[in-house]
């Protein structure tokens, strides 16, 4: 899943630059490159496809990071359950009812690619064995409220053939509270949501159809569509389904539900204090990137993607900034969630 608005990494992401396309957790390769590196050598190059917003399209197919008939658009914003229809309507338009999915992010930065594969590995099998929706849960380190959180029945287990375990799933929680958050750190069976979902075609759409009645109606009108080459009509359909999550849509009411837990470093880069998590520091805790002058400075994070300014910060701490060629964004640290707000205000 490639898609995005651009807004949370404002004024360095556009709804045409996105995070997955910039090179925000390595040096040398895009979010997006990066998430592809990791997967390809368990299957392949031409297996991997791209599912993205139309605004980068082209910028994608460009890219050759998959190849360019693999980047499949679509046609509007309707969330991760939109997503995923689009999906499941191009491989049944192409006869691949029978293909086991894996559902990863463009946007996460995970280490110890080896053992990520590992995981998928054990992800993929599981689904395979249980007919089951599969997701990979992320060990809680603190009582994030960022982020949705799997209750796992530890009782309940699987083995794949690694000997990774699998465990069934009891619910899925929405982002907590604070109080709430660190009870389920305490209680030991909660893993944060990582995004990643594993399945056969066939037991999604299964619960897609137990769950959302009309979207699996949907997706079979778009499959047919696309089948026939009419991707006017695909695109008309495509816009009946609901803008929801496919965890609020699918997952959270599904019966099936498996979850492997993960031991590879894995953060959600979802806004600019997480790159202190992900990037070095200096001895005072600062991240910096691009030509910048820090004096006095603790905690904080600057970012200066303009080869003709200079940026200096001066006896501040716990602050933000970031210089693009066309915008300045200057924040507290503690505000970091609420940059979306400015793009708002500035269109």
């Amino acid at each position: 899943m490639a898609g995005g608005s651009g807004e949370r990494f404002w004024p360095l992401s556009t709804p045409t630059r996105p995070k997955q396309l910039l090179k925000l957790t390595s040096p040398t390769e895009t979010m997006l490159q990066e998430a592809v590196s990791r997967i390809e050598p368990l299957v392949g190059s031409s297996n991997v496809y791209a599912a993205v917003s139309t605004s980068i399209e082209q910028a994608v197919r460009d890219s050759n990071v998959v190849p360019p008939q693999n980047v499949w658009a679509e046609p509007t914003k309707r969330n991760t359950l939109g997503c995923l229809c689009w999906v499941s309507a191009q491989l049944l338009a192409v006869g691949d009812e029978n293909a086991t999915v894996a559902v990863l992010t463009a946007d996460h930065q995970i280490g110890k690619p080896h053992r990520f594969r590992e995981t998928i590995r054990a992800a993929l099998e599981l689904a395979e064995e249980k007919n089951a929706l599969v997701t990979i849960g992320i060990p809680p380190t603190r009582p994030e409220t960022g982020y949705g959180y799997i209750e796992a029945d530890y009782q309940d287990i699987s083995l794949a053939s690694s000997g990774r375990e699998g465990y069934h799933s009891v619910s899925f929680r929405e982002k907590p509270d604070a109080f709430t958050a660190a009870s389920f750190l305490e209680a030991g069976n909660f893993l944060w949501n990582s995004g990643m979902f594993f399945f056969r075609l066939a037991s999604f759409l299964q619960e897609l159809d137990n769950a959302q009645p009309q979207a699996r109606m949907t997706v079979n009108l778009m499959a047919s569509a696309l089948a026939k080459g009419n991707a006017v009509e695909a695109s008309q359909r495509f816009t009946e389904l609901p803008s929801i999550s496919v965890d609020f849509a699918v997952m959270e009411k599904a019966q099936n539900v498996w979850v492997v837990p993960a031991d590879f470093p894995w953060d959600d880069v979802g806004s600019w204090d997480s790159l202190e998590r992900t990037l070095p520091a200096d001895e005072h805790g600062n991240v910096s990137q691009g030509q910048t002058a820090l004096i006095d400075t603790r905690n904080s994070i600057v970012v200066n993607d303009s080869e003709a300014i200079r940026v200096g910060v001066l006896g501040l701490e716990n602050v933000i900034v970031v210089a693009t060629e066309g915008a300045v964004l200057v924040c507290a640290k503690d505000q970091a969630q609420r940059v979306r707000e400015i793009t708002s205000k500035l269109t």
